[in-house]
C-alpha cells in the first residue's frame, strides 16, 4: 500500500467524544514511520489526531502534540497479521480507560509515556473533516490493510473483533462483528481491496493515489512474501534487496549480490510459486531457487548465496543449470525478462522442479514425481532468488496473491488446493506457501 492511501471527509461531524477503530494490518517494513489512521493538522485546539507507528515501531495513539499512549511494545512481524484496536471514550470516569489499546485481543498497559484525554474533550477524530488510512504528513503505510472498522458512538473492546482460538490460544478474526456502526461507522477492505462500505451505511472511502492491490494473503490465512529481516553476515552488508507491493517485488541495482528468501518455510509438504523478471538495465545475473534455512543461519564467513551454499538450490538465468555448494549442473533452460519461472518444492520426496512459462524443465512432471532435481533431505527450506545488476534487476514474486507488481495474472490456471492463485497450473499435489498450505 506504499504511496497508496485512502481518504473520506464526513458530511457532518458525529460522536467525537467516543468511537472505536479497529484494522488488521501486516507491515512489509520496520523502524520507519507507519501511519494507520489520521485527520490532519488543525488551527483548533483538536490538532492533529492519528493512530500510528514511529520509527522505533512504537505504537502511538494521540494528538499532534500529545500522545495519550506512547507503547513499550515494538511491532516488528512482517509475517504475520495484527490486529489493533483503539477504544477512545473521553466520557469515561475513569481517566486511564478513556483511551484503550488493544494488539491481538490483549490491552496494552505497559506505556514509555503517556497521557489522558480530558474528561468529555471533543477530539477531531469524526469530525466532518479530511480523515486518511495509510497516509499522514506525505507517509505513507506500506503493507496491508484488511477488515478496517470505525464505530461512531461506542467504545468497544478487541473482543468485538476477534477471539483467542481454544487450541492454539491466538488471536482469530471476527469476518461479522455484531456491532452498532453509528452515523459516520464503515466497515471497508471486508474480502478484499473494495472500499465501499459494508456496514450499511454507504460511507465510502476514495483511493487518493496509487494502486490497491488485492491480495490472498489475510489475516485467516499468511501467505509467504519476501523476508526484509534476513540479518547481514560478516561478508556480506545490504544483502536484502529493495522491497515493494506488500514484499512481493524485488530490486537489486548498485554492483552489488542481493538476497530475497521467503518468510515462510517448510520441511516437509509440496509447495509452488512463481517468479517474473520484469525489468533489468546493464549487467545482470540471478539464481532462483531454494535455501537451507539452517545452513543460512549458521553461515559465519563468505557470502550466503544460492550459487555457493552446500543443501541450496539455484537456476541461473543464463544457461538454465542447477548451481549448489559453488558448481552448476545442467538441469533446464535460460530465462529472462518476461519470463514467469515456477518453482515446485517437494519436501516429501526430496525433489525440485522449475519451470519457464508454464513448461517444466528437464521433460519433469512435479505430478508424477518424475523429472526432478535431487535435494537433501530433512532439511528447513524457504524460496528464494539471489540477484545482482550494475544497473538494476527486478522480480515479482506470486506466492499465490494472484499478482505480479500490481498487475493481475492474465489467466489463472488450475490449482487442486484452492489456496492462492496463480499464472499456470499447480502441478497436481502442490499447493501455496501459506499457513493453511502449511497445515495440510
Amino acid at each position: 500500500m506504499a504511496n497508496t492511501y485512502l481518504y473520506r471527509t464526513p458530511s457532518s461531524a458525529g460522536n467525537r467524544k467516543t468511537w472505536t477503530w479497529s484494522a488488521w494490518i501486516k507491515l512489509s517494513d520496520v523502524g520507519v514511520e507507519t501511519p494507520f489512521f489520521a485527520t490532519p493538522v488543525s488551527t483548533n485546539d483538536t490538532g492533529w489526531f492519528s493512530i500510528r507507528l514511529n520509527g522505533n515501531s512504537v505504537v502511538i495513539v494521540g494528538l499532534y502534540n500529545t500522545n495519550f499512549i506512547v507503547t513499550n511494545r515494538r511491532l516488528r512481524d512482517t509475517n504475520g497479521w495484527y490486529n489493533i484496536c483503539v477504544s477512545f471514550d473521553s466520557t469515561n470516569s475513569t481517566a486511564s480507560d478513556r483511551c484503550k489499546l488493544f494488539i491481538n485481543g490483549v490491552r496494552e498497559t505497559s506505556f514509555a509515556n503517556s497521557s489522558n484525554p480530558t474528561l468529555n474533550q471533543d477530539y477531531n477524530m469524526n469530525n466532518n473533516v479530511f480523515h486518511s488510512i495509510g497516509e499522514e504528513g506525505n507517509t505513507f503505510f506500506n503493507g496491508s490493510m484488511s477488515h478496517v472498522h470505525f464505530i461512531d458512538g461506542t467504545a468497544y473492546d478487541a473482543s468485538a473483533f476477534g477471539s483467542f482460538d481454544n487450541d492454539t490460544g491466538e488471536w482469530s478474526i471476527n469476518t461479522s462483528p455484531s456491532v452498532t456502526y453509528g452515523t459516520n461507522g464503515f466497515f471497508i477492505l471486508k474480502d478484499g481491496n473494495s472500499v465501499t462500505d459494508q456496514s450499511g451505511n454507504s460511507n465510502n472511502w476514495t483511493v487518493g493515489g496509487g494502486t490497491l492491490t488485492k491480495t490472498e494473503d489475510n489475516p485467516s490465512n499468511v501467505f509467504a512474501t519476501g523476508n526484509p529481516l534476513i540479518g547481514i553476515h560478516s561478508n556480506g552488508n545490504g544483502l536484502v534487496p529493495t522491497y515493494t507491493n506488500g514484499n512481493t517485488t524485488s530490486t537489486s541495482g548498485g554492483s552489488a549480490w542481493k538476497i530475497h528468501q521467503s518468510n515462510l518455510g517448510a520441511s516437509s509438504g509440496k509447495y509452488y510459486a512463481e517468479f517474473k523478471l520484469i525489468s533489468n538495465s546493464g549487467t545482470w545475473y540471478s539464481y532462483v531457487g531454494i535455501y537451507d534455512l539452517d545452513g543460512y543461519a549458521q553461515k559465519i564467513s563468505g557470502y550466503p548465496y544460492l550459487s555457493d551454499m552446500a543443501n541450496t538450490y539455484g537456476l541461473k538465468d543464463g544457461n538454465g543449470q542447477i548451481h549448489t555448494g559453488g558448481s552448476g549442473t545442467s538441469y533446464g533452460v535460460s530465462y529472462g525478462t518476461g519470463n514467469i519461472v515456477g518453482v515446485a518444492m517437494d519436501l516429501d520426496n526430496n525433489k525440485l522442479y522449475f519451470s519457464k512459462d508454464g513448461v517444466w524443465m528437464n521433460s519433469a512432471n512435479p505430478s508424477n514425481g518424475t523429472g526432478g532435481y535431487s535435494i537433501t533431505a530433512n532439511k528447513t527450506y524457504v524460496i528464494g532468488i539471489q540477484q545482482y545488476a550494475v544497473g538494476y534487476l527486478r522480480f515479482a514474486h506470486n506466492y499465490g496473491n494472484g499478482y505480479f507488481q500490481t498487475t493481475a495474472v492474465s489467466s489463472a490456471g488450475s490449482n487442486a488446493s484452492n489456496l492462492g492463485i496463480f499464472e499456470y497450473d499447480v502441478p497436481t499435489g502442490f499447493t501455496a506457501l501459506c499457513t493453511k498450505g502449511l497445515n495440510e
